[in-house]
């Protein structure tokens, strides 16, 4: 029988998930995190509105959800329960970079969290087929969203990216209940001329100038006659 979380929480399901079969941690501290490192175990804690809970992974298991560039939601089994959450930090050794603690934030229905997602771009860049360079610049996008609303991705449409052209986080299509927190004038993409083209063609130098439109400048005014002049 589906749980009532499963039902609330149904776009969560959809997304890629990790399974982390937890073990509770016999003390706290940092001589028994340290002991549980030499154990081959990564120390972690679970913060959530009701309480924080405190457990050991296998980091073999964690190889899947930390070593990606799509965003999963880890489902960690602990003591006969199932919590659904999200990886908010990663602490590395400063010299092996070895995981050695993690935290995870609970998904709770109505609760807003604040997230790194990635940025997918969609379609074949008009700019890229005339022969110029699509150069991403940004790659994740921090979002925010109530916990029920959270998407595994943003995705941003470059068909009609030009040469010369850039689009910006503010172009990105509005996602329902989801608000994205990077600054709107942020470029995300752009579709460089190459060298060879700008030469070629002054066309394509022509391109290559800032798209941003600008007001015509004024008609010059014609000058006043001189007052006391000959006439």
């Amino acid at each position: 029988m589906r749980s009532l979380f499963g039902i609330i929480f149904s776009k969560v399901f959809d997304m890629e998930s990790v399974v982390i079969n937890a073990t509770a941690r016999a003390g706290k501290g940092k001589t028994a995190s340290l002991q549980q490192r030499r154990e081959g175990l990564v120390p972690c804690i679970l913060y959530s509105r009701d309480e924080n809970i405190t457990f050991n992974a296998n980091p073999a298991e964690l190889k899947s959800l930390l070593y990606t560039q799509d965003f999963k939601v880890a489902e960690i089994h602990l003591n006969g329960s199932v919590h659904r959450c999200i990886l908010k930090d990663v602490q590395a050794h400063p010299l092996t970079d070895k995981i050695i603690h993690l935290d995870f934030l609970k998904l709770v229905k109505g609760t807003t969290v604040k997230v790194q997602v990635p940025l997918k771009l969609t379609g074949a860049a008009a700019g890229v087929k005339s022969g110029g360079k699509m150069v991403q610049r940004m790659r994740t996008v921090l979002i925010k969203a109530a916990s029920e609303n959270i998407v595994p991705e943003v995705k941003l449409d470059v068909s009609a990216l030009e040469l010369g052209q850039t689009m910006r986080i503010k172009d990105i299509e509005q996602i329902k209940g989801v608000e994205i927190l990077n600054p709107g004038s942020t470029p995300v993409v752009g579709v460089e001329v190459p060298r060879a083209l700008k030469t070629d063609t002054p066309a394509a130098a022509t391109a290559a100038a800032p798209t941003t439109a600008t007001a015509p400048a004024a008609a010059k005014a014609p000058a006043a006659p001189a007052k006391g002049g000959k006439k």
